[in-house]
């Protein structure tokens, strides 16, 4: 059996490890996405919700001291239900005139 010291410049062993970056890339970014379910819901942090608005953060922290807009507390860290923030989005929607 003819054995083969396999190099970087190796077709094989250089195509191997473009394909384990992708899939490293691919799980990164899947990882970063994926939000586990706690009790069936989903939870999103200041920076999501306040990207999902399109509001700034402090107008966030104004709708919490007004209480328009239910959240947890946990560690320091504003915590919003999806669900909470849907209910918001249904309950402020406005059909157009025609």
């Amino acid at each position: 059996m003819k054995q083969e010291i396999l190099t970087l410049e190796h077709g094989l062993l250089a195509d191997t490890l473009v394909s384990l970056k992708e899939s490293h890339r691919k799980i990164c970014r899947f990882m970063q996405k994926h939000q586990p379910l706690l009790n069936g819901d989903r939870y999103l942090t200041d920076k999501e919700v306040a990207g999902l608005l399109k509001v700034s953060r402090r107008t966030l922290q104004k709708m919490r001291n007004d209480r328009t807009l239910p959240f947890l507390i946990i560690a320091g860290k504003a915590l919003y239900r999806e669900h909470d923030i849907q209910m918001l989005l249904e309950r402020n929607y406005r059909e157009a005139e025609v």
